[in-house]
């Protein structure tokens, strides 16, 4: 794979990121990843989610790197995009996921690596600076990487400003960026709900971004925000979502504190 930025960023080499908890990417058992996802999950899934996929052919075959951005409704999401996309899908996932015991702790963590999930400790302040380098390394070993331009699932249904990380890993990678909308997925598992429940979805996959074009017009911060954009407005037309023009976190902040504020007063 030809890289725009050069060499890997220092810190990135064969040893796991620190945060990843010992988590060399690509790691996988090929029997028990297919058993869990084509045997234990996919039948659930499609017979529980009745899932339309358009554009598939968009999305580069397994070896290819992708960038795949997708707007965020849904805990499940992560696992309806490998599903859909038909090839391993990495995505940055809560470490907790991971360190359950037991049967269930074994299950989760069989079920989280089946869809390539790779567990990350977000409370370690330098796990999350380097997330950039851990999605470059996914990508230079000819992987798939999920992300949310939003940043965090959006509470009001809308679709939210897109922060430029999705652009960076472009520009730094050379890996093109495959939009993708879903609808419906909110219905599948809505925020909060512990288990997913009965909703037919749609997942589209969108022809790459011309990041190519953005660069002969744009330099700097501004080739971040354009091509940011481009893949926000992608994103829109086939999620159909109402535009906020601000930032999920910011919004989802307010509406916490609205529906604290609301539980406060019907406590008088």
């Amino acid at each position: 794979m030809t890289r725009r930025g050069g060499s890997l960023p220092a810190g990135v080499g064969t040893e796991p990121e620190a945060g990843v908890l010992g988590h060399h990417l690509g790691d996988s058992n090929v029997v028990l990843d297919g058993f869990m996802r084509y045997v234990v999950i996919g039948p659930a899934f499609y017979l529980m989610a009745r899932p339309t996929v358009r554009g598939r052919e968009h999305i580069p075959p397994e070896g290819s790197p992708a960038i795949i951005a997708s707007n965020h409704l849904s805990f499940s999401d992560s696992m309806v995009i490998p599903l859909a996309s038909g090839r391993r899908v990495s995505f940055l996932g809560k470490a907790e996921y991971f360190q359950g015991t037991g049967v269930k702790g074994a299950f989760l963590r069989s079920w989280m690596r089946s869809f390539g999930t790779i567990p990350v400790e977000r409370a370690d302040a330098r796990a999350a600076a380097e997330s950039l380098q851990i999605a470059e390394r996914v990508l230079d070993q000819g992987g798939a990487f999920g992300i949310y331009p939003e940043g965090t699932r959006s509470r009001d249904g809308r679709l939210h400003r897109g922060r430029t990380g999705v652009a960076r890993l472009a520009l730094s990678s050379g890996a093109p960026i495959i939009p993708c909308g879903l609808v419906g997925t909110a219905g599948l598992q809505p925020p909060d709900a512990r288990v997913p429940r009965p909703a037919k979805i749609t997942i589209t996959f969108g022809p790459a971004i011309d990041v190519a074009s953005l660069q002969s017009r744009y330099r700097k911060a501004a080739l971040l925000r354009a091509i940011t954009d481009a893949v926000m407005d992608a994103i829109g037309d086939m999620s159909l979502q109402e535009r906020s023009g601000r930032y999920a976190s910011d919004v989802n902040a307010e509406l916490e504190q609205a529906a604290g504020s609301g539980e406060a007063s019907s406590a008088l």
